[in-house]
C-alpha cells in the first residue's frame, strides 16, 4: 500500500499524478473507480479536493488484467528479441482497449501471441506499450516484453532518445524543410481535439505543451506534398496539429482541416484513415543494442502514390 500527504489542494486525479502514484490522470481515475484509493481512510471521487495534512492511500493489489487475448488479431512482426517487439500497425486499428473485455486492438492480438507483453506497464489496458498511434495512423510500433525494458525504452522515447521518420502526404506544395515548434494544448471544448498555439492567446484549453516537429518535403504530386516528418516531442496528435498549422494537413485528416475532395482519388481511405505512416524507428534495444527497424507502406497508401 503507498500513502503520502498532501501539501496543496488540489483534485484527487492531478494529485496521483503529480506525486507518482500514477502514470497518467485516465490511470488515477480507473484507480479511484475501483475503490483502490483513499483520503483520510475514505473512498474518494476523482474531482475531490484534498487539502493540505489529508492522508492518501493507494490499495498495491493487483488489477486484474484487461487485456483479453484475441488470436483473431494478426500482426506483422517487424522486429523482435527479448526485451522488446515491433509490429506494423494497421491503419483504423487501436493501439488498446479502452475497458476490460474490449477485443479487436494490437495489444489484444500480442496479449495471444505474446502474453508477456499484457503483463508489463503502468495500465492493464496498454501493457506494454511504449508509445501509441492514432486509430488513423498505421506504421511502426514499439512493447515491452518485460518491465525493466519497458522503464527504459519509455525513459528513452520521452527523452528524446528514438529516433521517429513519420511519412505524410499532405495538401498543398510544400517548398522547403520546416521547424514547427508550436505549443500543443487541449481543446476543452472538443475534448477529442488539440489545438496549436500559433500566435495569440488560446482560451478555453488547459494550459499548452512544448512541441517540435522537423519536416522535409521529398515528392509533389498535384496539389500534394510528400513529407518526412521527425518529430522531437511525442505529445498526442501533435505530427497533424503541426502541418496543419502551417496550412499542410494530412491529406484525409478531416478533424484538422484535411478534407478530401471529390476530384481526389484519397476517396479510397476509410472513414477516419489519414495518410500518415511512421516508416522507420531506430532505437537502443536493452537486449541487442542499437536497432533500426522499417515499416513498409500499407497497400491503402502506396497505391495513391501511384
Amino acid at each position: 500500500m503507498g500513502e503520502a500527504m498532501t501539501d496543496d489542494d488540489q483534485r484527487l486525479d492531478r494529485y496521483l499524478v503529480s506525486n507518482g502514484m500514477a502514470a497518467s490522470r485516465r490511470v488515477a481515475r480507473d484507480l479511484i473507480e475501483a475503490g483502490m484509493v483513499r483520503v483520510n481512510g475514505s473512498p474518494s471521487r476523482k474531482s475531490e479536493l484534498v487539502h493540505s495534512g489529508d492522508r492518501v492511500e493507494l490499495d498495491s493489489r493487483p488489477v486484474a488484467a484487461a487485456l483479453t487475448a484475441d488470436p483473431s488479431i494478426v500482426l506483422e512482426i517487424l522486429y523482435v528479441d527479448p526485451s522488446v517487439v515491433v509490429v506494423n500497425k494497421p491503419g483504423m486499428m487501436p493501439c488498446h482497449p479502452m475497458r476490460p473485455g474490449e477485443t479487436g486492438t494490437v495489444m489484444n492480438g500480442l496479449a495471444a501471441a505474446m502474453p508477456e507483453t499484457a503483463a508489463v506497464g503502468v495500465d492493464p489496458r496498454e501493457g506494454g506499450l511504449i508509445h501509441r498511434l492514432d486509430n488513423g495512423t498505421s506504421g511502426a510500433l514499439m512493447i515491452a516484453r518485460n518491465g525493466d525494458s519497458f522503464g527504459l525504452l519509455r525513459a528513452a522515447i520521452r527523452g528524446g532518445g528514438i529516433r521517429r521518420r513519420y511519412q505524410a502526404l499532405v495538401s498543398g506544395r510544400m517548398e522547403q524543410a520546416t521547424e514547427i515548434d508550436v505549443a500543443i494544448s487541449h481543446d476543452r471544448r472538443r475534448s477529442h481535439r488539440m489545438l496549436s498555439r500559433s500566435g495569440g492567446r488560446m482560451s478555453g484549453v488547459r494550459p499548452p505543451r512544448a512541441a517540435s516537429t522537423h519536416a522535409v518535403p521529398t515528392r509533389w504530386f498535384n496539389g500534394m506534398t510528400l513529407v518526412d516528418v521527425y518529430p522531437s516531442t511525442g505529445l498526442r496528435h501533435q505530427i497533424r496539429v503541426h502541418l496543419a498549422s502551417i496550412e499542410h494537413p494530412i491529406v484525409g485528416d478531416e478533424l484538422y482541416g484535411g478534407e478530401l475532395s471529390p476530384a481526389e482519388p484519397t476517396r479510397a481511405l476509410r472513414a477516419g484513415r489519414f495518410w500518415l505512416h511512421l516508416t522507420e524507428i531506430e532505437f537502443e534495444s536493452p537486449a541487442a543494442g542499437g536497432v533500426a527497424v522499417t515499416a513498409p507502406l500499407p497497400d491503402e497508401l502506396a497505391r495513391l502514390l501511384n
